[in-house]
Parts: C-alpha cells; sequence; structure tokens
C-alpha cells in the first residue's frame, strides 16, 4: 500500500511539471529574452570624406638664383623648377556619399529583470554598399610621360564587402510583448577600393572600424510562434580615421616637407534595418 502511495504521489508530480513545462512554452520568451538568432535586411548610407596634405619640395643648396611663382610652384631663372608647395585638400562639409543594401544576421543572449532587460549581441552583414567616382578625361596622378611614371585614372569604386562587430545592450519592456533596447560597441568593416585607368588598374583591401551606437523596438508574433519577435533597428557607425597611402602596386611616399603626400580618409554610416529575431533558450533552465 505504501508503494502504490509513492507511485500515485511521483505519477502526480510528473503531471504538475508536465504542465508547468506546457505553460512556459506556450507563454513563450518574451522579445530578446533568452538564447536568439536572428536575420535582417538593411539598406544602408553614408558618407566619406578624404583629407590630402601635399607635402612641398625645399630648394636644395644649389638652387639658386631669383625665383617666380608660376601655378604654386616656384621656378628660377631659365624656368627651371626650384621649391614646391604642398597644399591641403579636404571636405570640410558632406563628402563622397555610400549607398547600397545588405543583409546579415544577429545572434545574443538576453536577460529579463522585470520590465528592464540586459543582453549580449553579435551581427555580421554582407552587401553592395559603395560609392563610384567617374571621368571622362583621365586624371593624372603621378609621374610624367617622359619617364614612364604616369598613373591615370577614369574611375575610382569603394565597395562595403561585410561589417561584424560585438555589443551590449539595454532596454525597457514596454509591454509584455514589445522590447525598446539601445546598443553600443564596435563595428568593423572590409572595404575593397579599385580605380581604372588608361594604362593601369589598381585594388586594395583596407578595414576600418570605431564606435557604433543603435536603437532597436522587437514585438511579438504570438499568431505564429510566442518565441518569434519581428525586430526594427537602426545603427550608426563613426569609422574614425584611417591613413591611406598606395594602392596596390603603387606604393605611397610621404618625404614631410620634402615630397609625396598624408593621405587620410574618415568616414560614418547609418543603417536601418529590419528582421525576424527566434528566441529558443533560457540559461536559467539548466539550474
Amino acid at each position: 500500500m505504501k508503494k502504490v502511495k509513492l507511485i500515485i504521489l511521483a505519477l502526480a508530480m510528473l503531471g504538475l511539471v508536465s504542465t508547468s513545462s506546457t505553460t512556459v512554452f506556450a507563454e513563450g520568451f518574451a522579445p530578446g529574452e533568452g538564447m536568439y538568432v536572428g536575420i535582417f535586411a538593411a539598406a544602408s548610407a553614408g558618407v566619406v570624406q578624404p583629407k590630402v596634405t601635399t607635402q612641398g619640395k625645399v630648394q636644395g643648396a644649389n638652387d639658386t638664383g631669383p625665383t617666380s611663382l608660376v601655378l604654386g610652384t616656384l621656378v628660377r631663372a631659365g624656368g627651371m623648377p626650384g621649391a614646391n608647395i604642398g597644399g591641403v585638400f579636404e571636405t570640410t562639409d558632406g563628402g563622397v556619399g555610400l549607398a547600397g543594401i545588405e543583409g546579415g544576421g544577429w545572434i545574443g543572449y538576453g536577460y529579463k529583470m522585470g520590465d528592464l532587460y540586459a543582453g549580449l549581441e553579435g551581427e555580421m552583414a554582407a552587401g553592395d554598399v559603395d560609392f563610384k567616382i567617374t571621368s571622362s578625361v583621365p586624371v593624372i596622378l603621378s609621374g610624367s610621360s617622359a619617364d614612364g611614371g604616369l598613373v591615370t585614372i577614369t574611375e575610382a569604386e569603394a565597395t562595403k564587402e561585410w561589417t561584424g562587430g560585438m555589443f551590449g545592450r539595454l532596454g525597457y519592456y514596454v509591454n509584455k510583448d514589445t522590447l525598446l533596447a539601445f546598443r553600443g560597441g564596435v563595428l568593423v568593416s572590409k572595404f575593397n577600393v579599385k580605380t581604372t585607368g588608361t594604362n593601369l588598374n589598381l585594388e586594395e583591401d583596407y578595414y576600418g572600424g570605431g564606435p557604433s551606437i543603435g536603437a532597436s523596438l522587437e514585438s511579438t508574433i504570438t499568431v505564429i510562434d510566442p518565441n518569434l519577435s519581428v525586430r526594427m533597428d537602426t545603427v550608426y557607425t563613426d569609422f574614425l580615421t584611417a591613413s591611406v597611402f598606395g594602392l596596390g602596386s603603387a606604393t605611397g611616399r610621404n618625404d614631410n616637407n620634402r615630397a609625396g603626400h598624408d593621405s587620410e580618409i574618415t568616414g560614418a554610416a547609418l543603417s536601418a534595418r529590419i528582421g525576424l529575431q527566434y528566441s529558443f533558450f533560457d540559461v536559467n533552465s539548466l539550474f
């Protein structure tokens, strides 16, 4: 009789656990709660701002005689070049525009603390965000036709091939099915830069990264699955400033105050996303 009572008690406890599990599954996770994965599509735009400082060539000890300024170059008597004057080209307002479409995914873990939320997230995306500049007349970059060092271009293009990073997230549950969250972290991107010329094509990969911030709104799609959410994001990234010298086989040069150049670019991007996110595991279930 005692064994029968124990069996009945065990069956009752099993039924209680089964009922509780079914209830938890029916309710599902709150948006962003637990371990989640997601996919998104994005429209991205940005700006690239170049700054090029050309170095002047100091007049040598043997460069004597009267000089005059002709088209930015000091010319000695007899028409021979003396000292070259350097200068700065930069965009202080606006810049070169980037635009395109991206697609990618999220993976992260979030913790619901009443109405508050905290989490950690990583993402990767790829697309065709780029800019292209063309010229009907070849632009001379360097050298001269006399010494065979002439380099000309008719088209310059830069494409952001992929981007990825890590973020911390903080948020607030507007209601049990809607999460407003903010994130901050770092994004790194790979850029492919290439030029097309009349006598030489050049290509190089560059990597740029910097701080990134964003805001998202997530809402559960209960009619499909209590663990599925639709998510809308806006993300801003500052790519800071990077030095740029050679491109492909063309090597850069910077002899301060004598010859060459000091070139750098800075930029920023803004991305608007929409995607789907699915929560599937809570670490608390292990304890």
